[in-house]
């Protein structure tokens, strides 16, 4: 781990965060990057700065300038709660590790997470994947069709990234294995928890399986954090495909069409008689059926 990696960590892990100091966001973080970047600097300087240096070479008041001294404070507890993940398999990259994912970097520039934490071979994350998303309440038609569009991407070597949850992220995650490619699973936590499963933890370390979540390994599921990932399945995929939606309203939707709207990448979406289906389509999704032979460049 590099210094500025550890900068990083210090200033945007929940690790250790002393008790009414909250670590950077992301908007906060980028802020402080784009400032270093103005001013010649790497995030490791800060680590040797004074207040005064933070307020007059960050452009920040004393009030942020105090917390980010907290947060440097913080050191000791934190690398050796590092130290303990990594020991279970969890990584953590940042923003200045060659490693991170590029493609986050490219789509989404500075509203890209500092870090994430990571338990699989993360130079998957250089491969070419496809998203799969979808309602957790599908019938079996749902489940044929999303295992039947699987193996037809996978037949043009490429994988599957999703978000790890039941319903149609499992099911497309269940086929890539089957079809021996690889998946990446963006998740809203509870990393340590998939890990004691015995067959997520084959999966990872059989090199078959990267899972990333910008939460802490033990926090649990967080609505508000399966929102923000979803952006992160998009921005990875060569494309993506909807297999079920509501309208208006659920994760599924939300992903969707924050997508369209930012065209991270091309949008199919099942030609089904789902109201949410319909509007995706009506908004530019790409529709698919049975017909559909899996070409995400056409």
């Amino acid at each position: 781990m590099n210094e500025n990696s550890q900068a990083i960590i210090i200033f945007c892990s929940h690790l250790c965060a002393p008790e009414g100091t909250e670590p950077l966001s992301i908007s906060e973080w980028s802020k402080v990057a784009e400032e270093l970047m103005r001013n010649k600097l790497e995030p490791k300087d800060i680590l040797n700065f004074t207040e005064d240096d933070m307020i007059s070479r960050l452009y920040c008041d004393r009030d942020f300038a105090e917390r980010l001294m907290r947060l440097i404070d913080r050191s000791a507890g934190l690398f050796a709660e590092v130290s303990r993940y990594a020991s279970e398999g969890i990584n953590i990259y940042t923003r200045a590790d060659r490693e991170y994912p590029v493609k986050l970097k490219m789509r989404l520039k500075q509203k890209c997470p500092p870090m994430f934490y990571c338990s699989g071979d993360i130079s998957i994350a250089e491969l070419s994947v496809v998203g799969y998303a979808g309602s957790r309440e599908i019938d079996s038609d749902d489940e044929e069709f999303t295992r039947m569009t699987v193996k037809k991407t996978c037949a043009y070597k490429l994988g599957v990234v999703s978000g790890g949850a039941k319903g149609v992220d499992s099911i497309a995650a269940q086929t890539a294995f089957d079809e021996g490619m690889p998946l990446i699973e963006y998740i809203a936590g509870g990393l340590s928890a998939m890990l004691k499963k015995k067959d997520i933890r084959k999966n990872v370390t059989s090199g078959k399986r990267l899972i990333l979540s910008e939460v802490n390994p033990d926090a649990g599921f967080n609505v508000g954090n399966a929102m923000s990932r979803n952006r992160y399945i998009y921005a990875h995929s060569e494309a993506s495909v909807i297999i079920k939606s509501d309208s208006g309203k659920g994760g599924t939707w939300t992903g969707a069409t924050e997508n369209l709207k930012h065209k991270w990448c091309k949008l199919f979406c099942r030609d089904a008689d789902y109201p949410g289906n319909i509007e995706l389509i009506r908004l530019g999704a790409i529709p698919i059926n049975e017909d559909w032979n899996g070409d995400i460049k056409n």
